[in-house]
C-alpha cells in the first residue's frame, strides 16, 4: 500500500501540472480563455494510451516489466516538465503546446504500467482499499503545483519554479527502484494475438456485446460533468478576482485536504455500500458539487465560499467519486489483460478532460460562468439514468 500511496502521487503530479500550473502560467502571460479551453487538447494521449499499451505488456525493461517502465517515464517526466518551463508563453505558445504534448504522453505511458502495477500487487480484496489510497495520493500530487508552486511564483521565476516542480518527480523514482516487482499472473504475451486481440475479444464476449456498450458507455460519462467544470477552474478564479496565493492556499490546499477525507471515507464507505451502491451515493454528491461553481459565480471573490466550494467538490468528486469509478474500473479488468484494459477504461474516462473539455472555453465565452456551471450539471446526469442498468442498487458486486 506505500508503493501504491507513492505511485499515485508519481501518477497524479504531471496532470495537475498541466490542469493547475501550466494554466496559471498561459493565463498570466496573456492566453485568452478560448485559447486555454483548447489547450486542454494536448491530453489526447490520456485518451488513446491503450493503443500503446499493449506494447509496454509485451516488452519488459531491465528492472522489470512493470518497474523498469514506470522508472524510464519517471525521468523523462523531470527532465519534460523543468524544460517546458523555459518556453515564453507570448512568443513560443506552439511549442509549448508540443512539449506539454510530450509531458501528456509520458505521463499517460507511466499511468499505463502503474495502473496495471497496482492490480496485479494487489488482492482482490485489497483492490478497494488500494483505490482509496491511489485516489488520495493523486489528488495530494496536486498540491505540488497548485499550491506550492502558485506560491512559489510570488517569490521565483516560472521557469525555476517549472524545475522544482519537475524535481518532485525523483522521489517516486526512488520509490520505484526499492518495489518489488508483481508476480505475473501469466506467461508474458509473446504476439499480436496475445498483446492486442485477446484483451478486448475477452471484454466484449464478457457479457456480450450490447452489456459492453453500456458499460464504455458509462465509464465515458460518469465523471463528465465535473470534469468540464474544473476544467478552467484556475481561469474561473482568476477572472472573478482572486489572486494565484489565494487560489493556492484557498482553493487548492483546501481542496487537497478535503479531497484526501473524500478518499478516506470513500474507501470505508464503499466497504458498507459495496461499489454498485457507491457508484449512486457518490455520483450524486459529485453532481451536486457543480452547482457551488454556480453559487460563486453570482457571489464573486468571496475567499470563505471558494473554500467551501473547493473543499465539498474535492471531497465529492476528487474523493468519493473518483474512488467509486476507480474500484469499478478494477473489478471490470480481468487479471490476464490488466494492463490493456485498465488502460482502454481508464482512456474512456479521460474523454471529457481532453476532448470535451476542450469545448468550455468557447462555451464559456458564449454563456457566462453561471450558465456554464448549469450545463456542467445537466451533462452529470446522463451516467446517473444508466445506473440501474450498470450497476443495479439491489445486485451484488460480482464481476
Amino acid at each position: 500500500m506505500l508503493t501504491v500511496l507513492a505511485l499515485g502521487v508519481s501518477s497524479g503530479l504531471p496532470l495537475f501540472t498541466l490542469i493547475y500550473f501550466v494554466q496559471a502560467w498561459l493565463a498570466k502571460g496573456g492566453v485568452e480563455v478560448k485559447a486555454l479551453g483548447l489547450f486542454g487538447l494536448v491530453q489526447f494521449p490520456y485518451t488513446f494510451k491503450f493503443l500503446w499499451a499493449p506494447f509496454m505488456d509485451r516488452f519488459a525493461l531491465p528492472l522489470g516489466r512493470r518497474r523498469g517502465w514506470i522508472a524510464l517515464t519517471q525521468l523523462g517526466l523531470c527532465v519534460a516538465i523543468g524544460a517546458m518551463g523555459m518556453l515564453d508563453p507570448a512568443t513560443q505558445l506552439g511549442a509549448i503546446v508540443l512539449a506539454a504534448t510530450g509531458v501528456t504522453f509520458l505521463s499517460a505511458s507511466q499511468d499505463i504500467v502503474i495502473d496495471a502495477y497496482r492490480r496485479e500487487i494487489l488482492s482482490d480484496a485489497e483492490q478497494g482499499l488500494g483505490a482509496a489510497v491511489v485516489v488520495n495520493a493523486y489528488k495530494a500530487a496536486g498540491l505540488i503545483p497548485s499550491a506550492l508552486g502558485l506560491a512559489l511564483v510570488e517569490f521565483l521565476p516560472w521557469s525555476l519554479v517549472f524545475w522544482i516542480v519537475g524535481a518532485c518527480m525523483l522521489p517516486c523514482f526512488l520509490v520505484t527502484l526499492l518495489a518489488r516487482e508483481p508476480a505475473l499472473y501469466g506467461a508474458t504475451p509473446k504476439n499480436l494475438e496475445q498483446a492486442v486481440i485477446l484483451p478486448f475479444k475477452e471484454f466484449l464476449t464478457r457479457g456480450g456485446w450490447a452489456q459492453a456498450g453500456w458499460m464504455l458507455a458509462f465509464m465515458l460519462l460518469y465523471k463528465i460533468g465535473d470534469s468540464m467544470a474544473t476544467a478552467l477552474a484556475t481561469k474561473f478564479f482568476l477572472d472573478i478576482g482572486f489572486s494565484t496565493s489565494q487560489i493556492g492556499a484557498a482553493a487548492n490546499a483546501v481542496g487537497l485536504w478535503a479531497s484526501v477525507a473524500g478518499g478516506l471515507v470513500g474507501g470505508v464507505w464503499m466497504i458498507k455500500l459495496g461499489v454498485n451502491r457507491a457508484l449512486w451515493v457518490f455520483g450524486a454528491l459529485q453532481a451536486l458539487a457543480i452547482l457551488g461553481f454556480a453559487w460563486l459565480a453570482l457571489v464573486g471573490a468571496n475567499t470563505l465560499l471558494l473554500a467551501a466550494v473547493m473543499g465539498f467538490e474535492s471531497f465529492a468528486s476528487l474523493g468519493l467519486g473518483a474512488t467509486a469509478l476507480v474500484a469499478f474500473l478494477s473489478r471490470a479488468t480481468d487479471t490476464r489483460y490488466t494492463a490493456t484494459q485498465y488502460a482502454l477504461f481508464s482512456s474512456l474516462a479521460a474523454v471529457p478532460r481532453t476532448f470535451i473539455n476542450a469545448s468550455v472555453g468557447y462555451i464559456v465565452a458564449q454563456l457566462g460562468w453561471f450558465q456554464f456551471f448549469l450545463v456542467c450539471f445537466a451533462a452529470a446526469i446522463p451516467a446517473m439514468l444508466m445506473l440501474p442498468k450498470i450497476a443495479p442498487w439491489r445486485e451484488s458486486d460480482a464481476h
